[in-house]
């Protein structure tokens, strides 16, 4: 058992308190005010938090009762988290994209009491469903408009807070160091990608063994800056916040996904979590522009990445790097590599991948380039980071070891099972699931397939629910499959494997309308729309020389036969994207029945 396990801070609010005490007058956030970024130390932060989490306890906020946020992620968000933590509350996340309906269902489940709520058209769904939420009290908005009523300001809370202190100054920190470490301290409701949202419940336990664990690998000190742009809703986004708080690093925070790259150069964080969509866009971005350019610079960027493959290659493997070969990569590196890492500020030490699988192909690619991408792996159910790799064992293609105080197996059908501290209390109001993805003694089911390497490395194989078998008897693991692809095709979006039952398979695609718009532009198209552009000869025709090229690495039964583009990209508002980009393969499948359908017919 590592020793932090026993010496770790008892709740999340009170691992607040002591890097408060620790760091008091170093940086902890930064956040955009229109063009400018301003800052804000972790004493000021505290002030804030103090005070709003004064207000709840002035509202009647009680141990463990339930308080929304409903808001993309930004520096209020991580204001309100902590006040409500340290009010002893538990934070009931709402993705902003989340329809009236599954918001009123989240908010009437969890019971929540207190919402935050971004801007009018948050309050907008919360009022939507009014009636069918009796326990809530009070909307607190961040930008919306106020009525001093059932409606506050951030300013009106604080204020509230303010008075409550006066008279009872030791309020909250009193509040803060009763709260039990099993103490409810979230509801996340997972998004899903069928049926309705279902909260899980993790414990203030949870997160701050989550962010000791890190703290314990020594890949994050108070010397790092992050870039924070993944949803708050979201466990991966969650995570990063109590690592934060046992690290101590400053975090610069802007929940905008078009700004992620505009925001890098400008903060110049040393690391940034992502979900493997955003570096399949950045590589696609640098791939289509390369070759749009042609001629000489193409032939200088392609024997570039020949070279910074071999040269990652043997560092990795342990083997010198020949006195020429490191001469030529010194000179591409200058070149071509020092350009690509100013993309992403010039100053990351390493991105983290996680919420979906990373293609082996593409993190490879960025490590020629001098830019390191640790894969991690975990669930929502296990408060997100349970594998990681490490920067002095990192192994491509894996999602690393096994965090420490975590235990791992296989189980039936070579099921990933995990036991620790992060693994969630269950399902809220819902035992009859929770019995069936816990053991009795305590081993979380993930639905996940994996095999373990002889140094503990665990690779994902497939996800359970999502494997199928062709109607010749051949298992498919289509993920595998749309991983290769995107990373062989630098246009592609979404490409989606199906075949269950039938007797081949066939693929729906989408591809980057940002990389099509400037292959359009390259080949004498460009203000062609979109969907113009998916059902022209000379884009299917580009389209099938890469489907060519991935079924010659593929398994005959594995190939794809036939295949359709559509004529939009999926998304989070159409409901065919979770909010942390997962596509919703139950939306899509029957959203597009008759088109699979009529590629078998």
């Amino acid at each position: 058992m590592p020793d932090f396990l026993q010496t770790m801070p008892a709740n999340v609010a009170v691992q607040f308190l002591e890097r408060v005490e620790r760091s008091a007058d170093k940086e902890a956030y930064r956040y955009p005010v229109g063009e400018r970024w301003e800052s804000v130390t972790w004493r000021q932060t505290a002030d804030r938090v103090n005070r709003l989490a004064a207000g709840l306890i002035a509202l009647g906020i009680t141990p463990e009762q339930r308080v929304g946020i409903a808001s993309a992620t930004r520096f209020e968000w991580i204001l309100a988290d902590l006040a409500i933590m340290s009010a002893g509350a538990a934070t009931t996340t709402v993705y902003p994209t989340t329809n009236e309906e599954d918001t009123v269902h989240i908010l009437a489940d969890s019971e929540t009491r207190v919402v935050f709520a971004e801007d009018d058209g948050q309050i907008a769904k919360i009022r939507s469903g009014r009636d069918r939420l009796p326990a809530l009290g009070t909307i607190v908005t961040f930008d919306g408009k106020a009525d001093g009523t059932d409606v506050l300001s951030l300013a009106d809370l604080e204020a509230r807070g303010a008075a409550l202190l006066a008279e009872r100054p030791d309020a909250v920190v009193d509040t803060a160091r009763a709260i039990a470490p099993e103490a409810l301290a979230t509801l996340i409701y997972t998004s899903g990608t069928t049926g309705r949202p279902k909260g899980v419940r993790l414990t203030h336990r949870s997160w701050v063994y989550e962010g000791e664990a890190i703290r314990d690998l020594g890949i994050l000190d108070e010397t790092d800056l992050q870039f924070l742009w993944l949803p708050m809703a979201h466990s991966f986004g969650k995570v990063l916040l109590s690592t934060q708080l046992a690290c101590g690093f400053a975090t610069a925070i802007d929940g905008r996904i078009d700004r992620i790259v505009d925001n890098l150069g400008v903060v110049q964080p040393t690391f940034m979590g992502a979900a493997p969509r955003i570096f399949e866009k950045a590589h696609a971005r640098i791939v289509t522009m390369t070759e749009s350019e042609g001629g000489a610079k193409k032939k200088i960027f392609d024997r570039a990445f020949a070279v910074g493959l071999e040269v990652a290659r043997r560092r990795r493997d342990g083997r010198s790097v020949p006195l020429p070969l490191a001469v030529q990569h010194r000179i591409f590196d200058k070149l071509v590599f020092t350009k690509i890492r100013a993309r992403f500020g010039g100053r990351v030490r390493f991105f983290v991948s996680g919420a979906a699988a990373l293609n082996r192909d593409i993190a490879e690619w960025f490590a020629a380039a001098g830019i390191l991408i640790l894969e991690g792996y975990g669930l929502t159910e296990t408060a997100a980071g349970a594998f990681v790799n490490r920067l002095d064992d990192y192994h491509f293609g894996t999602v690393g070891r096994v965090i420490p105080g975590t235990e791992a197996r296989l189980g039936p059908n070579d099921e990933i099972e995990i036991r620790g501290p992060g693994v969630m209390d269950g399902y809220h109001n819902l035992p009859e699931e929770t019995a069936t993805t816990i053991t009795g003694d305590g081993w979380l089911r993930t639905g996940d397939q994996g095999s373990f390497d002889d140094a503990g490395h665990l690779t994902i194989t497939g996800r359970i629910k999502e494997l199928f078998k062709t109607s010749g008897g051949k298992y498919i693991a289509p993920p595998a499959i749309e991983a290769r692809f995107k990373a062989i095709c630098p246009y592609a979006s979404q490409f989606l494997v199906f075949g269950d039952q039938r007797n081949y398979c066939v693929a729906l695609i989408t591809l980057d309308p940002d990389a099509l718009a400037a292959w359009a532009e390259a080949n004498g198209q460009g203000g062609t729309a979109y969907a113009d552009l998916v059902a022209s000869a000379p884009v299917r025709e580009l389209v099938g020389r890469y489907i060519d090229e991935l079924n010659a690495g593929l398994n005959q039964w594995e190939t794809i036969k036939r295949w359709e583009l559509l004529d939009h990209d999926l998304s989070v508002e159409t409901g065919e994207l979770t909010p942390s980009m997962k596509v919703r393969r139950g939306v899509v499948e029957t959203t597009y029945k008759s088109t699979i359908d009529a590629l078998y017919a």
